[in-house]
């Protein structure tokens, strides 16, 4: 079991590709974020960092069409070794089938369910949003990829029956029918595409069965070892990242998220060199450095926004990090 919703960096890096096509540099979209530069040397991301990116391109990028625009840039890097395994599928059913099965290795934030009917099947995906909101352009990005996607394995345009969003448009109506080549409508009750069964169960002429049994097995294996969840420092360090603020998380509340005893936890940690106060001390730190350095806010509302009871308790601890008070420190970034 894992600390909390997690995301591959397959899918952080296809958002952060996209706003660099569009102008906004790495550097800019991760501070604008909140986010640590480290942070892209992850294997993942939990769930309310890439909410936060997403929310970040928004407001740099002022592109209405922004979400349609990370959907069609998807390739099969995007959605990691889960791609092979579809390319080798014997129809896009079954190819859809393994993004159902494997969907934890791209990302936690959301399932696909299949509906078929008659003559269509519709795709239906089913969001799962952490602390914060998603974005909309967050699930216009994954029915955009579906698309990108089915083409790129059926190595020609499939273009669905109809498509729907449970949120408001975004943005021209031309932007969406550019993308997916059908009615849009909007402000539905689920988010999804509807598909001929047709197109669906039409054999793929690179369906290689010893290959696919080849890839199911490799992506078995990854997800076993994902669900395992062997607690490491570092996933510590970001689930602590994503929770430190007023209220600053208990090591009750850390075990617990892991089904595990504090105890467990405790013995798991000491054996990488750390203790949980230890790790909560180094995730302040590095965040109070952030903020003084990169933020406007008083050294109060930085301090409280930390889980300091008091001005004079986060002016110690900055003593104690950076050996000076953290107004002089601020000047001398400022240099």
């Amino acid at each position: 079991m894992t600390l909390e919703a997690t995301v591959s960096m397959g899918w952080v890096n296809t958002v952060i590709d996209a706003a660099r096509r569009l102008g906004v540099g790495d550097t800019v979209l991760l501070e604008t974020a909140g986010l640590p530069a480290r942070a892209l040397a992850w294997e993942r991301w939990p769930i309310d960092f890439i909410t936060r990116l997403w929310h970040a391109a928004e407001r740099c990028t002022h592109d209405p069409g922004f979400g349609l625009k990370v959907g069609t840039g998807v390739r099969p890097a995007s959605i990691d070794a889960v791609s092979f395994a579809m390319q080798s599928a014997a129809t896009l059913r079954e190819a859809i089938t393994l993004v159902q099965k494997y969907q934890r290795l791209i990302s936690d934030g959301g399932r696909f369910q299949m509906l078929p009917g008659s003559r269509g099947t519709w795709i239906v995906y089913h969001p799962r949003q952490g602390r914060l909101a998603f974005s909309p352009h967050q699930i216009e990005a994954v029915l955009s990829a579906v698309v990108s996607l089915t083409d790129w394995i059926a190595g020609s345009a499939v273009r669905p029956v109809r498509v729907q969003f449970s949120q408001a448009r975004l943005g021209p109506v031309r932007g969406y029918r550019e993308v997916f080549g059908c009615p849009v409508d909007f402000e539905q009750a689920f988010s999804g595409l509807l598909v001929s069964n047709e197109v669906l169960d039409k054999p793929l002429p690179q369906a290689d069965p010893a290959l696919a049994q080849v890839h199911e097995q490799y992506n078995a294996g990854r997800l076993a070892a994902l669900e395992k969840g062997a607690v490491s420092a570092e996933d510590l360090r970001q689930w602590l990242v994503a929770r430190v603020g007023p209220t600053l998380p208990r090591r009750a509340e850390a075990a617990g998220a892991l089904g595990i005893s504090e105890r467990t936890l405790a013995r798991r940690l000491e054996t990488q060199g750390y203790t949980f106060n230890s790790l909560l001390d180094e995730v302040r730190q590095e965040l109070a450095l952030a903020a003084v350095r990169e933020s406007r806010q008083s050294l109060a509302d930085i301090a409280l926004s930390l889980g300091f009871a008091e001005p004079s308790t986060f002016y110690r601890a900055f003593h104690r990090w950076t050996g000076m008070p953290p107004a002089r420190w601020r000047k001398l970034e400022a240099v």
